[in-house]
This record gives structure tokens, C-alpha cells and sequence, in this order.
């Protein structure tokens, strides 16, 4: 069974294909216009393991914001539409990620409702041409487009850069191991029957 999605969203604000294999190598071929974006989703590609093609158009010379949170709406929609029936998936994952003096935690829960709890302090306003509040649009979007339960805390950090990059990872370490399949697990992980 092939685990993967492509969707298209084109709005007046954004132009967005993207590609999703939840099996993959970590390969990334990926285009926002913002540089630390594509940074972070090639970040999220090569440590979840998936294989990620993302090619965007976007209104940035208004701001990042629209780019940002619609690339956040459709990684959702593909992550929902690869997992599928969820059958035999362990549903669950999370990662505590260390990056140089920051400390990041990640829990996911494929649940089918979505929740998001953020909790991070960042001393600079941007990193290139990437709004630092931005982060937390981004990953309310993904959780809510994608129906997960989905926790971020900053636990330790100064560095904007190192705060953000150890998100991507741990969300997408914590992501991969959600995703993973048990054979223990007969149909789907709850005692109700299903997700």
C-alpha cells in the first residue's frame, strides 16, 4: 500500500503543488520564494524520512503569511490523505530534539481531532525573510488541515534559528514514528474501532 498524496490549492493569495510520500528516502524538491521556509521543509522531509515535492507561488510581495500558512493548510490535507484508513499505524509519536543549546519537544497524536498547543518564546522578529510568528500559524494549520493532535514547547533555547529548525525535526521525528506501521496493530489503534 502506497502511502502517499499530491493535492492543489490555488487561491487568489497562492499558487501551491505538493507532493507527499510518507514512505520515503527524505528527498526534497521544494520552491516557497522564502529561503529559511525551504530550509525548515527540507529539514522536515530528510529527518521524517518522507519525500516531499513543494512548488509555491505566492503574494510575497505583501508579506510571508499567506505562502506560509497555505503551504501549513495542504501539508495537513496530504498528510491526512496519505495516512488513510490509519489501519495498523502506532497513531502516536513524539520526540524530545536537541540543536545545539535549544531543546524542543514534539507529540502527535493521528487522532482524527485536531488540537494544537504551542508554547515558545522567540528574541528576533524574523530570520531572513521568514516571520518568527509565523511558526506557530504554520503548524495550527498543518494540525487542524491534517485533524492531529499536535504539541510544540520550546523547553530550553535562545537561538531563533536553532528554535525554529528543532521544531521541523522533532515535529517531523515525532511525525515518522505516528505514521509508522505495527503489525501487532490489527486494525486501527482505539477502542472505539476506528479514527
Amino acid at each position: 500500500m502506497k502511502r502517499m498524496a499530491a493535492i492543489t490549492r490555488n487561491t487568489t493569495e497562492t499558487r501551491i503543488s505538493l507532493e507527499l510520500n510518507l514512505d520515503g528516502a527524505g528527498t526534497a524538491e521544494i520552491s516557497t520564494g522564502i529561503g529559511f521556509f525551504d530550509h525548515m521543509l527540507n529539514s522536515f522531509a530528510r529527518h521524517g524520512m518522507f519525500d516531499l515535492k513543494l512548488q509555491v507561488a505566492g503574494d510575497l510581495e505583501v508579506d510571508c503569511h499567506h505562502t506560509i500558512e497555505d503551504v501549513g493548510i495542504v501539508l495537513g490535507q496530504a498528510i491526512k490523505q496519505a495516512v488513510g484508513d490509519k489501519k495498523s499505524m502506532k497513531r502516536y509519536g513524539s520526540m524530545i530534539l536537541p540543536m545545539d543549546e535549544t531543546l524542543v519537544l514534539c507529540a502527535v497524536d493521528l487522532s482524527g481531532r485536531p488540537y494544537f498547543g504551542y508554547q515558545a518564546e522567540f528574541h528576533s522578529e524574523r530570520i531572513g525573510n521568514f516571520d518568527t510568528e509565523m511558526i506557530k500559524e504554520f503548524f495550527y494549520a498543518v494540525s487542524y488541515s491534517g485533524a492531529m493532535n499536535l504539541h510544540l514547547r520550546q523547553l530550553a533555547g535562545e537561538n531563533a534559528h536553532h528554535i525554529a529548525e528543532g521544531m521541523f525535526k522533532a515535529f517531523a521525528r515525532a511525525l515518522d514514528e505516528a505514521t509508522s506501521l505495527d503489525a501487532r496493530i490489527q486494525e486501527v489503534l482505539s477502542t472505539k474501532g476506528s479514527l
